[in-house]
């Protein structure tokens, strides 16, 4: 049992993990957006959000060259700001990813329950969950193949479902009716959901230390899987506000195939078969996230920050108790079934995360301006992200006060932890040290 990753991906099957991190986002989840704003509202928080990822994603893979490492924006952190930065950045990564995968998860449940009603969606939910932890555990050469695959069957049915719509799209509903509705105040509301377009993308830096040429690699994956989230999430957009009145789509769990439903009437063929492909796009990023906050809690053991045990590998080079540990917790999340609530707690993560991450790149550029960056951006553009995230910041404390409480209280809690646990690894170290010296 050793605590060092095998190096195995290729360009495209980073680029498979980002897409597939971040495609469950086009399944569901955004549409949530629609009970607080109009499809101009949303239009509008998602160019907001969309000209952020953009932004922050090029200027994260300048990172990610730099510092090829699992531990992600916890090694850009730490290496600007000191250990708390580290671990800050660390948690903020965990609390986001931690907490997309119960949702996806529930949305699995609820795909699999339109499919075969008499199952329930919590069962479903958690059995998906189960299988693709265990399947984790093989090492990431076998949950990079599985991810490349359900990944690119989960972009072709996106491609089926806008064939299937785009003829049916009726502009009057997206751009008529109440516009205004919720103002300022739903446009505010609607950025979490905004988010969950492209959230989890920055996931690929987990997987950096196991590119075979990470400097080469990198800016390859970030750059193409970013331009592919972006017109994913627009068609999604178009083809089922285009169709599906507000109210609706504000509340379901499975848009797409109610979008066919629509369409073609109720238990169609194209509809069902929408719902099993969509099974692969939330199963992509069930499967690419568990790869994610596996890979931040391992890196995290191995700096020292938690404990050893969780960066001990198998021999297919596989964080076992990195992966089952943390999971058990999401499936606690699983039997809340809460969805929305969720969602912004995961997105508060996100923030927290692409905060101290644009923080760490204006640091690095300072203290370290003659380090090797084999991919170099304009300054613009983690000026442009940080601006766009303060601004998230705001406009979601804003509108989610109920929600905030937990994060803080989660929050609070971690840092208790990260003193207390840095005192007691310090007095073990002195004592080694003086063990050895004797």
């Amino acid at each position: 049992m050793v605590n060092k990753l095998k190096k195995t991906l290729s360009p495209f099957q980073l680029w498979a993990i980002i897409v597939g991190m971040v495609i469950s986002g086009m399944y569901f989840g955004w549409n949530n957006a629609m009970s607080f704003t109009s499809p101009v509202g949303f239009i509008i928080a998602t160019l907001i959000v969309t000209v952020f990822y953009g932004s922050f994603m090029f200027s994260y893979a300048e990172l990610a060259t730099a510092m090829p490492k699992a531990d992600g924006s916890s090694e850009f952190a730490a290496r600007t700001m000191g250990r708390f930065g580290g671990f800050f950045a660390g948690f903020s990564c965990i609390m986001e990813f931690l907490f997309a995968t119960p949702a996806i998860a529930i949305s699995i449940g609820a795909y699999v329950n339109f499919i075969i009603p008499s199952i329930p969606v919590t069962l479903a939910g958690l059995v998906f969950y189960a299988i693709f932890v265990a399947i984790n555990c093989f090492g990431v050469k076998t949950a990079a193949i599985i991810e490349t695959v359900v990944t690119v069957i989960a972009i072709i049915g996106l491609i089926i479902f806008s064939g299937a719509s785009i003829g049916h799209v009726d502009f009057t509903r997206i751009f008529g009716g109440d516009i205004y509705k919720g103002g300022f105040s739903g446009i505010f509301n609607a950025i979490p959901f905004a988010i969950w377009f492209y959230l989890a993308a920055e996931g690929g830096a987990m997987s950096a230390e196991e590119c075979k040429n990470p400097k080469k690699d990198i800016p390859k994956g970030f750059i193409f899987a970013v331009l592919t989230l972006m017109i994913l999430a627009l068609i999604t957009f178009v083809c089922t506000a285009g169709v599906l009145d507000n109210k609706t789509l504000g509340v379901t769990n499975s848009p797409l195939p109610d979008t066919l439903n629509v369409i073609f009437g109720k238990g169609n063929i194209l509809s069902k078969l929408m719902s099993f492909i969509g099974l692969f796009g939330l199963i992509a990023s069930l499967h690419g996230i568990i790869i994610g906050y596996s890979r931040q809690i391992f890196a995290m053991s191995r700096s020292r920050y938690l404990p050893e045990f969780l960066s001990k590998v198998n021999s297919k080079g596989a964080p076992v108790a990195a992966i089952i540990i943390p999971s058990l917790i999401g499936m606690v999340f699983v039997l809340l079934n809460n969805t929305a609530t969720i969602i912004v707690i995961s997105s508060f993560g996100a923030i927290a995360l692409h905060a101290i991450s644009m923080v760490a790149f204006f640091l690095l550029r300072k203290k370290e301006p003659d380090m090797e960056r084999p991919y170099k951006v304009s300054i613009a553009l983690p000026l442009i992200a940080l601006i766009l995230n303060c601004i998230f910041l705001v406009t979601t404390i804003y509108s989610n006060t109920s929600t905030i409480s937990w994060v803080i209280v989660a929050f609070v809690a971690a840092f208790i932890y990260y003193f207390i646990y840095s005192k007691l690894t310090a007095s073990v170290s002195v004592q080694e040290e003086q063990e050895k010296a004797i």
